[in-house]
């Protein structure tokens, strides 16, 4: 199974951010890393594991490891309610980020995933690399 490490970043939210993934198969490790000179964190955090995902469209299983709460409670627990109110919130509101998540939840439809919190800062090796790549993306936009 692949295992995906993703991150987002942003200085100022919003202010310039970027984002970053670390897959692995086990042998192999590739690492990516982007950003925008305008963002959130949240979207950051967002385009990391629509990145990610999108570079493992040949993989029909992954485990993607992130401290975003955002992104795995959105994912395992909100989403389904969006989807059923036409993309708006339990309180009646449009879903921020609505455009995320929809592209997240079609690359989501095509393989199984593993979502797993890690807590971020906490010295998980993978964590703080993609937590560096997401950091220095969003540096090099400032």
């Amino acid at each position: 199974m692949l295992k995906i490490w993703t991150d987002g970043s942003c200085l100022g939210n919003p202010g310039p951010g970027g984002w970053g993934f670390i897959a692995t198969d086990g042998k192999n490790i590739a690492e990516r890393c982007g950003g925008e000179k305008n963002t959130t964190n949240n979207k950051m955090e967002l385009t990391a594991v629509i990145k990610a995902l999108t570079a493992a469209r040949k993989h029909n299983e992954v485990e993607i490891h992130t401290d975003s709460q955002y992104v795995k409670n959105g994912m395992e627990t909100w989403i389904t309610n969006w989807k059923k109110n036409n993309w708006r919130t339990s309180d009646k509101k449009p879903v921020k980020n609505v455009e995320l998540w929809q592209q997240l939840d079609e690359l989501a439809s095509k393989v199984k995933i593993h979502w797993v919190w890690v807590k971020g800062h906490a010295g998980e090796e993978f964590n703080e690399r993609v937590d560096d790549l997401a950091r220095t993306a969003a540096e090099s936009y400032k």
